[in-house]
């Protein structure tokens, strides 16, 4: 392979391993815009993976295995929002606790319906799995490869666009940043600080779920034990180094994607690295993000905190 082969190649593959983190990054920036914090996306992105995976292998429609992997992902966001909103329980406990529910549900009904099996049954292509788009589209073989993406990947970006629009452009998305900011001066204008936080909350969780589900129907091809294994967390820091602004998640969804991928091109190129330290790179970078920005970057002011109506 000659150079720009490669640069094909690295530029395909971080579009690839950066959508499903952009999917739950997105959901955590939408939710704490409203003031709740989620950091019980891993356990979302779980839930999502195992149903996306195995709706679509009964179904055998990728499209039905994708809504469903997000619809799971509400659900237990649905949860989330009962315990932190409606009973004012503390988030982060919350979180954590779906974070070990997650893959344990998931695994406990993998089993259940796989004959006792820790991983669903490979979806094929074209059948359960999610199609690729613009495929010899023109015909030139690095431009195909770039713009040859999963229709997911070009969703999720859509999504980006979308999300701006709603949060800075309608009076909705400005009212959702108003209830993060200040919940009890939004009240006085008789906005609806608990509806617009369940909002959140569950579309956060939809779109965890949406990213878990292009994780078994695109990146690969079924759930497995070990498949989100700390994406999640990463979409964490990629709020916090996005600023909370969609674009901002956008470009540091793709900064851990090229991480992920120079951890499988690197070996390709025999680049003298310690094997043990290759696969860290996209936690090593992830660490360093962390380091570097999470001092520079400020969450919405009541991220975190429950909230209590104010009385009569």
């Amino acid at each position: 392979m000659n150079f720009l082969n490669y640069l094909s190649l690295f530029i395909s593959d971080t579009l690839l391993f950066a959508t499903p983190l952009l999917f739950a990054a997105l959901g955590g920036m939408f939710t704490e815009k409203s003031g709740v914090t989620n950091i019980g996306l891993e356990g979302m992105m779980t839930i999502g993976a195992f149903f996306g995976a195995t709706v679509g292998y009964f179904t055998k429609s990728a499209i039905l295995g994708f809504i469903a992997g997000g619809l799971a992902g509400a659900f237990v966001a649905l949860i989330h929002a009962i315990v932190s909103i409606t009973f004012g329980a503390d988030q982060i406990v919350s979180g954590i606790a779906i974070n070990f529910i997650g893959p344990g549900v998931s695994l406990f009904i993998c089993s259940l319906l796989f004959d006792g099996a820790k991983q669903t049954i490979p979806v094929d292509d074209g059948v359960g799995k999610i199609s690729k788009i613009f495929s010899g589209l023109t015909g030139i073989e690095n431009i195909d490869r770039i713009i040859g993406q999963y229709v997911t990947t070009y969703i999720a970006i859509i999504l980006v666009v979308v999300m701006y629009i709603y949060l800075y452009k309608t009076k909705y998305g400005l009212r959702l940043i108003a209830v993060g900011e200040h919940p009890k001066a939004s009240e006085t204008l008789n906005v609806n600080v608990s509806l617009y936080r369940y909002f959140a909350v569950i579309v956060s969780g939809m779109l965890a779920g949406f990213g878990g589900a292009t994780m078994s129907l695109a990146t690969v091809s079924n759930f497995t034990q070990s498949l989100i294994s700390g994406h999640g967390f990463i979409a964490l820091v990629a709020v916090i180094f996005g600023k909370w602004k969609p674009h901002g998640i956008l470009g540091a969804c793709l900064f851990f994607g090229a991480a992920q991928e120079l951890a499988i091109l690197l070996p390709m190129l025999k680049v003298n690295i310690p094997e043990g330290i290759i696969p860290m790179i996209p936690y090593i970078s992830t660490l360093l993000i962390l380091i570097l920005f999470v001092g520079k970057s400020k969450a919405p002011s009541s991220a975190g905190v429950p909230y209590l109506k104010l009385e009569d």
